[in-house]
């Protein structure tokens, strides 16, 4: 049959030609994989982050907590269809390195027979999908926030903060992270080059070519760091901008004076097993394939979020005499943010390594450190989200090793049409990811901070002490969480 083939091409050169290559088209399974991980994380802020922030604070402040989470969501979600997702997933020109542009704002060009490249050469899935799956991401990261100056801000200044926030803040670390031109391009660029053989020219032009794909990327990816599913993004990002935020508002009325103790350990519960559950999708999803990556990424996942949950478990045991339910659904979220970035990168045995971490080391910051400079970060964002953040970030340089079970540094270019593991060199690695976290911190504080200076200009910040102290349930919304 190759021989007759040959003949017949040799015989009619016309119909020797090779045809037009059929662009890839999306796979149902990798398609509703995508649609289900995005329905996920919808579930990890509401019902899950608005009820485990909910159950934290004090009775009289549980509706506003609610109520700023949801609203968030919605404001977001509509935010991000009109110029989000063009200001994190497109090419911004002259400003590329750092935001995207507004070629796709309202979605122009965007239709149901478009699709996106994902991790692998001639794999796609629907635009759509894409755009729906990242919109959550962006819905959850400002809902973070909240946390840290609960029980004090004024529900018009939250909705102001947050729309400039997400604009000047979250889109651009989004297109700083995760921008770039995608595998096939930079496949299709290296064979250009391989096929261009020894004509100088030719090759000089497709070497050019090369270069201009590769460049065509956020800031951060192209310095090499790696974040499979947001440790920069969302957590470093949002925990961060919580910081600052605590800061700048300042401390409830009476902390640190009176108790302030969680009113219902059980909603927080509910609200943490959500979120345990959703973070499946958040992280196996950010493969946007249904392969074997999205499985590590899944089990990872689970036993990361298992070993924080027994880590700080101990340590609180240790240290205060009592395990606590409360420190066990903390250490939870602590490792899943700590694997959110190497879900992908790192193999189970480092998962559980760097779960054992976090957990700790973010139950010193969340008591400790907190006790010792006296900010009132009211439910431990900074301490469970940026540190969780950071130490995962910084972990996934040495655990993507595949010495150490690691997945390794994904190279497009060596072999042109497949992904391989690159060659590992532990110090650009961490030099890599040490980059990026100091870039976020940076990035995030100061613009965290002249937004909320801006904010507390226009609107005010902070309600006023007598609404403070009748609870931010009545005060701003005029409703109770409970009538009994």
């Amino acid at each position: 049959m190759a021989l007759a083939g040959f003949a017949a091409a040799l015989a009619e050169p016309a119909l020797a030609q090779a045809p037009a290559a059929t662009p890839p088209k999306p796979t149902a399974g990798d398609t509703a994989f995508v649609l289900f991980s995005a329905y996920l994380v919808l579930l990890m802020v509401i019902p899950g982050l608005a009820l485990f922030y909910g159950g934290l604070v004090r009775a009289k402040n549980m509706l506003s907590v609610l109520t700023q989470v949801f609203v968030i969501v919605a404001v977001v979600s509509i935010i991000y269809v009109i110029y989000g997702y063009s200001l994190s997933f497109t090419s911004g020109g002259g400003l590329n390195a750092f935001v995207g542009g507004f070629s796709k704002a309202f979605l122009m060009g965007v239709d149901a027979t478009k699709n996106v490249p994902t991790f692998s050469n001639g794999v796609v899935i629907p635009e759509y999908a894409f755009i729906l799956f990242q919109m959550t991401f962006a819905c959850i990261t400002p809902a973070l926030i909240v946390g840290a100056f609960a029980e004090r801000v004024k529900f018009s200044a939250l909705l102001l903060f947050t729309v400039l926030w997400v604009t000047f803040i979250y889109f651009p670390m989004a297109h700083m992270v995760w921008y770039w031109a995608g595998p096939d391009a930079i496949a299709d660029a290296v064979k250009a080059v391989a096929a261009a053989g020894s004509d100088a020219a030719a090759k000089a032009a497709a070497e050019a070519k090369l270069a201009e794909v590769k460049a065509d990327a956020g800031l951060l990816f192209s310095w090499g760091a790696l974040d499979f599913a947001g440790g920069t993004v969302v957590h470093i990002n949002a925990g961060i901008a919580g910081l600052v935020g605590c800061l700048v508002i300042g401390k409830r009325i009476g902390y640190g004076k009176e108790l302030m103790p969680p009113h219902s350990l059980v909603m927080t519960l509910i609200g943490g097993a959500l979120l345990w559950v959703g973070w499946f999708g958040f992280n196996a999803g950010s493969n946007l394939e249904a392969n074997g990556t999205a499985a590590m990424a899944a089990i990872n996942t689970y036993v990361a979020t298992g070993a924080a949950t027994l880590s700080w478990l101990f340590v609180e045991w240790a240290a205060k005499g009592k395990p606590s339910l409360l420190g066990a659904v903390s250490g939870a979220i602590a490792g899943l943010v700590a694997v959110t970035p190497a879900a992908g990168f790192a193999g189970p045995m480092g998962a559980i390594v760097l779960g054992l971490v976090s957990g700790g080391v973010c139950f010193i910051f969340c008591s400790t450190v907190k006790n010792a400079f006296g900010y009132d970060d009211t439910l431990d964002v900074f301490g469970i989200h940026c540190v969780g953040g950071i130490i995962g970030a910084l972990a996934t340089g040495v655990l993507v090793n595949t010495a150490l079970g690691g997945a390794g540094i994904p190279d497009y270019e060596s072999k042109p049409g497949e992904l391989v593991a690159g060659a590992y060199e532990f110090g650009t690695a961490m030099w890599a990811q040490t980059k990026g976290v100091l870039f976020t911190i940076v990035w995030s504080g100061i613009g965290s901070f002249i937004i909320f200076k801006i904010v507390d200009v226009i609107i005010g910040l902070r309600v006023t002490a007598d609404r403070e102290r009748e609870g931010l349930d009545l005060a701003e919304h005029g409703e109770r969480a409970y009538n009994l």
